[in-house]
């Protein structure tokens, strides 16, 4: 039997369902009783993640804990900013955490590339600076006028703007961070895939809500162990 997978979703509610989706896509079912037990919570109350003065962290520890009331064994959280407050959502809810920051860190690695390139919120990125580090990697960063660009990309396709102008814009960042020395590129950002795939990138674009979609599949299967305890 399965483990059950509890999200903290809705940071924003497009990119948590694209998870959703993923999480189906990679599971390897051939009838409806094959795909693992998913409980989600989509919260786009939860206190923006990017302001110094808003408090995300409690309200983030309760969704945990409800999730776990609610039978999850196991949980991911569908925001890569969010995992600043990794460790009080497991200690809250005393449950296992696929983090999404290390799983997509080692995909980042597993190409081969010395250097990656995040497409993220500041909090964001310093968060992969800490675990590509971890895996002898270097980081290559936007500059500040870039990383505002990508901050009002972000905004925009927060607003349901997923148009050309937006795509365009999120491309250019990439191949920005290319021509800095990227040679992998991670969306480090949940909603950045609602506007870039792999073919608009030169370099191995990973995203990180899609490698920990697979992960959590896998951990959910029983395929590979639980993450240890935070």
């Amino acid at each position: 039997m399965s483990r059950v997978l509890g999200v903290l979703g809705g940071m924003g509610p497009a990119a948590t369902l694209d998870f959703l989706a993923k999480l189906q896509a990679m599971t390897p079912a051939q009838k409806d009783a094959d795909h693992i037990r998913v409980i989600v919570d989509i919260n786009p109350q939860v206190p923006d993640r990017n302001d110094p003065f808003a408090r995300p962290g409690p309200v983030l520890a309760e969704m945990a804990g409800g999730l776990r009331g609610a039978g999850a064994e196991v949980l991911a959280i569908a925001c890569n900013t969010a995992h600043l407050h990794a460790d009080l959502i497991s200690r809250a809810s005393d449950l296992p955490l696929v983090d999404m920051i290390e799983t997509a860190a080692r995909a980042a690695r597993d190409t081969g590339a010395r250097r990656a390139g995040v497409l993220g919120t500041r909090d964001a990125v310093r968060l992969y600076h800490e675990y590509i580090a971890a895996q002898g990697m270097g980081l290559v960063t936007l500059s500040r006028e870039d990383q505002a660009r990508f901050m009002d990309l972000l905004a925009r396709i927060k607003a349901g703007d997923v148009g050309p102008a937006v795509r365009e814009g999120m491309a250019g960042l990439a191949q920005t961070l290319v021509r800095e020395g990227a040679e992998a590129v991670i969306a480090g950002c949940t909603e950045v895939p609602l506007v870039l795939q792999p073919a608009d990138s030169e370099v191995p674009f990973i995203d990180a809500g899609e490698e920990l979609a697979r992960r959590c599949v896998s951990v959910c299967l029983g395929l590979e162990p639980l993450p240890q305890a935070r």
